[in-house]
């Protein structure tokens, strides 16, 4: 189980520097879900399984498909939708695939494996634990999460009018001068 730890952690952390290097939002958005998976792994070696589904439900789940409503949200233009249609290329998406059959394969590994953790380093956590925790006395940082991700959502929706006012007056300015 020490070995996997280890190679989950090395594809977190080389899939969250990627998720930094790259320019493409799509691409970083790609091994930002690697990277969580990646993260619920470690989580799930140290003895933390519902930690770790929380982990692939919360960040790879609902906030990649935040995410992808905020680029959605951006209106894409016709030489956008062409940029989309390379980055079907194998060399956008073979990197991530990589790192997630890395992943895969560990997790394969610890279902099958016969080795299994000792009692005493197994605690059960359950749901309503975790509720009471997160509306008990971290129940500002939680508010504070919600907010700074509706202004998140806000502010992408105004950038988004911000492109399409400016290129409205564009082709109002053009089709004036014709």
């Amino acid at each position: 189980m020490e070995l996997t730890f280890y190679i989950a952690a090395a594809v977190a952390v080389l899939a969250t520097l990627m998720v930094i290097t790259r320019y493409n939002m799509i691409h970083a958005l790609l091994y930002l879900v690697v990277s969580f998976l990646a993260i619920a792994i470690v989580f799930f070696t140290l003895g933390a399984p519902f930690m770790a589904a929380l982990e692939v439900i919360v960040y790879a789940g609902a906030i990649v498909v935040l995410i992808i409503f905020v680029i959605m949200m951006l209106n894409l233009t016709y030489e956008d939708v062409q940029k989309e249609k390379e980055w079907l290329k194998p060399s956008v998406w073979v990197g991530p695939a990589i790192l997630s059959l890395v992943l895969l394969a560990e997790l394969v590994y610890m279902i099958t494996a016969a080795e299994t953790a000792p009692a005493a380093a197994v605690v059960a956590v359950d749901a309503r634990l975790v509720g009471l925790a997160l509306f008990g006395p971290y129940v500002l940082a939680v508010q504070l999460s919600g907010i700074l991700l509706m202004a998140g959502i806000v502010g992408a929706y105004h950038l988004g009018r911000q492109k399409k006012k400016v290129v409205h007056r564009f082709l109002q300015e053009r089709s004036a001068a014709a």
